[in-house]
């Protein structure tokens, strides 16, 4: 076998063999030409990156031209934000139940209470919602062995009031265990000068109850509104406003069986209510605004998508096309522009269908002759004069193909501010 002798040059070639020296009787590895498809692969990757990333980059500049278009985008990013947020807070099947108040879910909220936040703007506030728990350590709950049979339960419920208004109602309600005996329970409300009102007694009649201090008996006991001139009024004051102070309720039960318990739970609806108040049937209307984003925003996005690619593409036609269809796309629009759309889509929704698809499928064929189409002839009259579609014309490009490849794409720029 005769000697071999490998130069840098030779070292490139394929050899898939090694070769043997015939002096040191080894072999010499001759290194493979490298390939090249995984270097043109990535050059190909980061071609692609680069090319999209100027893209984007135009786009954002074309934007900046216009603030209305950053605005209307930021709008639009925070309430998807939003609309993702409630989806994740707030489970469909849960928030269905929790509005539908099973269970009692809003029975601790005031009726068609203004939200908090308007006390910011008001020079006296309105009187907020307060809710205390027997089970709470203040109350002070202590127990009494009055007897063999009986003992003596109390605790009381201090708060301040600080507004001039009155509140719109106060309730307590009972949480009591028994077997067969019912508790009694002795009501004794105090006020900031010093008056002590005795509410009468109440007999626990479940194990669930309440107490309704707007209950046509007291009012027919105290001889006025109880809520209003018996509890809160100002008996130094010739207009009607609230007492403000620290105010007291104290509860007395008597227990006649061994087991048995009372818990009690004091509600002062107040005339605010949350960051965006209830309606009236005392339900959070924040779930319902944070509930319909998501569903506004989707049939909104929706409508004005396929509304706007529609009206485009009408537009483009009519105008490259002209003659009579030109002129009929323009009276169809003319006869639309006057139909009332809202009323047509509560007409929909009140006699045929409630359907989501059912509206949005209205509201597009209702604004697809709009007043978009007159707006997008406009600029489709001046671009269609341009050289650069007599070029297409030159080399034989169709009329479809000039129309979706080189009309609608020149003009998507300028029309998207407006979409």
């Amino acid at each position: 076998m005769g000697e071999i002798t490998c130069t840098p040059e030779t070292w490139t070639l394929a050899y898939r063999k090694p070769v043997f020296s015939s002096q040191a009787k080894q072999p010499i590895v001759i290194r493979r030409h490298p390939d090249r498809r995984a270097e043109y692969r990535r050059h190909k990757i980061n071609k692609f990156i680069l090319s999209r990333s100027l893209r984007l980059k135009n786009t954002f500049r074309t934007l900046a031209r216009y603030p209305a278009a950053i605005v209307g985008l930021t709008i639009i990013l925070v309430l998807c934000l939003i609309s993702i947020i409630t989806i994740f807070a707030y489970p469909y099947k849960q928030t269905t139940k929790l509005w539908r108040g099973d269970n009692f879910a809003w029975l601790e909220n005031p009726v068609y209470a203004q939200p908090v936040w308007v006390n910011w703007f008001r020079k006296d506030d309105l009187p907020e919602s307060i809710i205390l728990n027997s089970r709470d350590p203040a109350a002070g709950k202590t127990e009494t062995q009055v007897s063999e049979d009986m003992r003596e339960i109390t605790f009381s419920f201090d708060f301040d009031y600080h507004s001039y208004y009155f509140p719109q109602e106060l309730n307590l309600f009972f949480d009591a265990t028994y077997d067969e005996k019912r508790p009694l329970v002795n009501l004794v409300w105090s006020t900031p000068d010093g008056r002590e009102i005795d509410l009468g007694n109440y007999s626990v009649t479940g194990s669930q109850a309440n107490y309704l201090f707007l209950d046509e008996r007291l009012i027919n006991k105290f001889k006025a509104n109880l809520v209003d001139q018996g509890l809160f009024g100002n008996p130094n004051s010739q207009k009607p406003v609230a007492l403000q102070g620290p105010y007291q309720l104290k509860v007395t039960a008597f227990a006649f069986e061994e087991n048995s318990d009372v818990n009690v739970k004091f509600v002062l609806y107040g005339k605010v209510w949350g960051p965006a108040g209830t309606d009236g049937k005392r339900r959070d209307v924040l779930i319902g605004l944070l509930w319909g984003t998501p569903i506004a925003l989707s049939f909104g996005l929706l409508a004005a998508l396929f509304t706007t690619i529609t009206t485009l593409v009408i537009a483009a036609v009519g105008v490259w096309f002209g003659g009579w269809l030109d002129g009929l796309i323009q009276r169809l629009t003319e006869i639309n522009m006057i139909l009332p759309l809202f009323p047509a889509l509560l007409l929909v929704y009140t006699l045929y269908s409630k359907s989501f698809w059912v509206l949005l499928g209205v509201t597009v064929l209702l604004s697809i002759f709009g007043s978009g189409i007159k707006n997008f002839r406009s600029l489709f009259v001046q671009i269609k004069e341009l050289p650069y579609f007599e070029v297409a014309r030159a080399y034989g490009a169709s009329d479809w193909r000039i129309i979706f490849r080189y009309l609608i794409p020149v003009s998507a720029r300028s029309l998207f501010p407006s979409w």
